[in-house]
């Protein structure tokens, strides 16, 4: 057979749609990690500490954040992408890291935000953003990650 021809088969190296899911959620994350470091997008940037109360920083103005905070959102999307490779471990990514965030929306709820238990720290808005975060990764596993009918 011709190697030019249409009819010759070839192993793809193609995402799937599970994997170009994780690979996309990944990349969000790395850059609002690195947007939190960046002094005009992050609002009182000269009050970004490393964790709760020592940092009064806020990204686009709304999302609380730290270097803490930063540095979680920088390791989800290092995580994601050494896990998007394959369609097992985007799933894994879509829907650990999507449960790790509903947890943190929890977490979010449950403490006082002016106490020393919001170590990250949160605010409302970081609160409601987390579970949205979290729905939406878990839905983008379970929709893009159903089989199709080889038939």
């Amino acid at each position: 057979m011709n190697r030019h021809s249409s009819t010759a088969t070839r192993p793809t190296t193609a995402k799937s749609p599970l994997s170009t899911a994780a690979i996309t959620v990944a990349f969000v994350f790395l850059a609002i990690g690195v947007l939190g470091f960046i002094p005009d997008v992050t609002s009182d940037f000269e009050d970004l500490g490393m964790a709760a109360r020592r940092s009064e920083a806020h990204l686009f103005g709304i999302f609380r954040v730290s270097m803490l905070h930063n540095l979680i959102h920088l390791v989800t999307g290092v995580v994601g992408l050494a896990l998007a490779r394959t369609a097992t471990g985007a799933r894994v990514f879509l829907v650990g890291a999507g449960a790790f965030y509903l947890v943190l929306w929890v977490y979010g709820l449950a403490i006082d935000q002016g106490s020393a238990a919001n170590f990250i720290p949160v605010n409302t808005a970081d609160n409601w953003l987390h579970f949205g975060l979290g729905v939406v990764m878990i839905g983008l596993s379970l929709l893009t990650g159903r089989r199709r009918d080889r038939s």
